[in-house]
C-alpha cells in the first residue's frame, strides 16, 4: 500500500512489491494470484474499519437521513486519513474494471440504512432500496474520484462538505424553493 501510495497503482510492479515485503516474487504469487487481488484485500480491510466505525453511529442515529449522513461522514474520514492511498486504490479500482464488475460493500451499507428507514415508515417511494443505495454510492465514488484530483493548486474540495450535500439533494431533490407571496 505504501508504494501504491507513493507512485500509483498501475507504475508499481509485483516484483517492486516483493522487495518492498521483503520476500521473493514467487511467495507473492503463494498469496496473491494477481496483482488485481491487492486491491480486493485492501477493499475488504477497507469494508472491516467502515462496520467498525459505522456501527456505533448508526445505533445513535434517530433516523435514516442522519444514518445517511454518519455514513458519509465516516467514510469521508476513512479517506481523509490516507488521501493518497485511497486516490491510488480508487484509480486502481476504476482501471481495473472493478467499478463495473463489483458491487462495492458500501452500496450494500446503504441500502440496508435506506431498508431500515423504509421498515421505520421514513422512507416512501416506489423506488427498490438497491437502486437508492447504489444511487449513494454512485454519488459517493462520483465525490470521492474528485476529492482525489486536486485543482492546480494543489487543494483538494471537502469530500465531507460534498457527501452530506449528496445526501441532501437525495433527500430533498431539486425541488424549487415557494416563490414568496406578492
Amino acid at each position: 500500500m505504501a508504494l501504491f501510495s507513493r507512485q500509483g497503482y498501475a507504475d508499481t510492479s509485483v516484483a517492486e512489491i516483493a522487495e518492498h515485503a521483503g520476500i521473493g516474487r514467487g511467495t507473492f504469487f503463494d498469496y496473491f494470484p494477481r496483482k488485481e487481488c491487492l486491491i480486493s484485500a485492501w477493499a475488504q480491510e477497507r469494508a472491516r474499519k467502515l462496520t467498525c466505525r459505522l456501527t456505533p453511529r448508526l445505533e445513535g442515529a434517530a433516523n435514516a437521513a442522519e444514518a445517511l449522513r454518519a455514513c458519509m461522514s465516516t467514510l469521508s474520514d476513512l479517506n481523509e486519513e490516507e488521501p493518497e492511498l485511497s486516490a491510488a486504490m480508487l484509480t486502481a479500482w476504476i482501471e481495473t474494471g472493478r467499478l463495473l464488475t463489483q458491487r462495492p460493500y458500501v452500496g450494500v451499507v446503504f441500502t440496508d440504512i435506506v431498508e431500515r428507514g423504509r421498515a421505520r415508515g421514513e422512507i416512501r417511494t416506489s423506488v427498490s432500496s438497491e437502486l437508492i443505495g447504489e444511487t449513494l454510492r454512485d454519488l459517493y465514488v462520483g465525490a470521492l474520484h474528485r476529492w482525489t484530483h486536486p485543482d492546480p493548486d494543489g487543494r483538494r474540495s471537502r469530500l465531507d462538505v460534498e457527501l452530506q450535500l449528496a445526501v441532501s439533494l437525495l433527500l430533498h431533490g431539486l425541488d424549487p424553493a415557494p416563490a414568496p407571496a406578492d
